[in-house]
């Protein structure tokens, strides 16, 4: 009874749909609905998912079979790459579509911006997160889930003070013996109450993913499920067999924490300790691979690829020793392994093929935005990708920034990627926000941003009347961990035709005017704060 029920609501349901779609394509017309024909948005973001180790982009070193099956069927995008890094100002670019990254390091949604959560809400679209992700939940990202319809959030991932003691009864199963973090961490102790491989955070989301298309797709006129795993993320935990699929060899506790460090650092793991490390991502990676094919298959189940469009993205990578010995996200320049990362895009009546245009984070907001036609009250930095997508047109951008608050500040276009590091002293830096947080680390409560003092004054951002609160920092200061490293390699330019793997830096031999003045010309377009053109000498 109950399968000839769902039989019989999915029937119904697949009639809704290509009455809507008729309405859009036969009433509006498809060019001038601003949805083209898409009724759904299912985002799904993997955190630190490597381009380059994915089946998908022509990596064989790890098995991501569900990646390439979606990848059959989508718009893989060759030319995609980060904007605000790391995690959080990532989702501000997606969520809020406003490169940030030159005003502030991590925090929440500021009181002149809205998330597109809130737009959507208006519009009457549902809206659902699904998500693991602690930063969500706590100071400098705490207000990114307040505007979606609901949301789901499963505890223990990394630092998330989900419990206070580990558990008495845990006997080294389905968690393995592993090497502690250097400092405490929530997910030392959560990891000890998984009593299944179900249990742990990655597969409860994507389970619950499938488990929301299941039961609540054929319910709503339109949705947008955003699900937000934090896998393959640190720490690189699994349970077996996934534990030992890459690095059957390893005995003694796993090392599921990596280290965050410069090539040659005194912090580097030996040779052994690093194919464990890089063993470990692999494994993870492989197991939430496995996991988000629940996801495809109730997209299977339920016809939703001919009138949903499904895009599978990331906010960052993550070195695993490459480029002589990098490790985690330190302060380095954003090369390859960290900023050039993968899009896909299932798009309905469009088959599986290459885009290489020119693509960032904030692009994805602007694509949402138009697939829903929803227009956001502050400025944003996006250019939508749905003429691509429909194969009707080119996307738009001609460069794009990336970067760290406080750090280098990247531009890339289609002939050259070029890092601009700051002056000796990294000063002038100001911070520009009305929500005064960072990244959280609940093993060291004094890493805080010093408060606001008599130097602070205030200012506006770029197209907003909401005044800001705008603090210098001088030499001496407590500022964010990646401007407080004071090591910097200089600037460095790649020819991105000739060497797209970059491996000859070209800015000991080549005249950098031009991309200075490329960067610069495209910071003013940004309008970024004057103190940023002092710091990187461009004034």
């Amino acid at each position: 009874m109950a399968t000839s029920g769902r039989a019989a609501t999915l029937a119904a349901t697949r009639s809704a749909r290509r009455e809507w779609l008729e309405y859009v394509t036969e009433v509006r017309g498809q060019d001038d609905g601003a949805s083209g024909g898409v009724r759904n948005v299912v985002v799904v973001l993997l955190d630190s998912l490597n381009r380059h180790l994915l089946e998908a982009y022509g990596s064989q070193e790890f098995a991501t079979p569900n990646l390439a099956r979606f990848a059959r069927r989508a718009l893989r995008f060759t030319n995609h790459h980060t904007g605000s890094l790391p995690c959080m100002p990532a989702r501000h670019d997606i969520l809020c579509g406003a490169v940030d990254f030159l005003w502030r390091p991590w925090g929440s949604v500021e009181i002149w911006e809205d998330a597109i959560t809130y737009e959507l809400r208006r519009n009457g679209v549902v809206t659902q997160l699904i998500t693991d992700h602690p930063h969500l939940f706590e100071s400098g990202g705490e207000n990114y889930h307040t505007d979606f319809s609901a949301w789901s959030y499963a505890r223990g991932h990394e630092d998330d003070p989900w419990k206070t003691r580990l558990d008495p009864s845990w006997f080294g199963a389905p968690a393995l013996p592993a090497q502690p973090a250097s400092i405490e961490r929530g997910y030392d102790r959560s990891r000890t109450y998984f009593r299944s491989e179900e249990d742990f955070p990655g597969p409860q989301t994507m389970t619950a993913a499938a488990t929301w298309l299941r039961e609540n797709a054929s319910e709503h006129e339109r949705f947008f499920l955003f699900v937000d795993e934090f896998d393959p993320h640190e720490p690189f935990d699994t349970p077996e067999p996934w534990a030992s699929m890459y690095d059957p060899q390893w005995r003694g506790p796993r090392v599921i924490w990596p280290p965050y460090t410069d090539a040659g650092a005194p912090t580097s793991p030996d040779e052994r300790t690093g194919r464990q490390i890089r063993a470990n991502y692999g494994a993870k990676l492989t197991m939430i691979d496995h996991y988000f094919g629940r996801v495809l298959d109730e997209l299977d189940a339920q016809d939703l690829w001919e009138d949903t469009a499904v895009i599978v993205m990331t906010d960052h990578g993550h070195y695993l020793g490459e480029r002589g010995g990098i490790w985690g996200k330190p302060g380095v320049p954003i090369y390859n392994e960290m900023g050039h990362i993968p899009l896909m895009v299932a798009w309905p009546g469009r088959a599986s093929a290459d885009v290489d245009d020119l693509t960032t984070a904030v692009d994805v907001h602007a694509t949402l935005c138009e697939i829903f036609d929803v227009r956001p009250s502050h400025r944003t930095h996006g250019h939508s990708l749905v003429a691509r997508l429909q194969g009707t047109g080119p996307s738009t951008r001609a460069n794009l920034l990336t970067g760290i608050w406080g750090r280098e500040v990247v531009y890339i276009d289609a002939d050259v990627k070029f890092v601009r590091a700051p002056v000796e002293g990294n000063r002038p830096l100001e911070m520009y926000s009305n929500r005064w947080s960072t990244m959280p680390v609940h093993a060291l409560p004094d890493l805080r941003l010093p408060r606001p003092d008599r130097r602070a004054s205030l200012a506006f951002m770029p197209g907003s009347d909401v005044p800001v609160l705008r603090q210098p920092f001088d030499l001496g200061d407590d500022v964010p961990y990646w401007a407080r490293v004071t090591s910097f390699h200089g600037d460095v330019l790649f020819d991105r035709r000739e060497d797209p793997e970059e491996t000859t830096n070209l800015a000991t031999t080549k005249v950098l005017g031009p991309s200075m003045e490329a960067l610069r010309e495209a910071m003013l377009e940004m309008e970024a704060p004057a103190p940023q053109f002092e710091r990187l000498a461009l004034s």
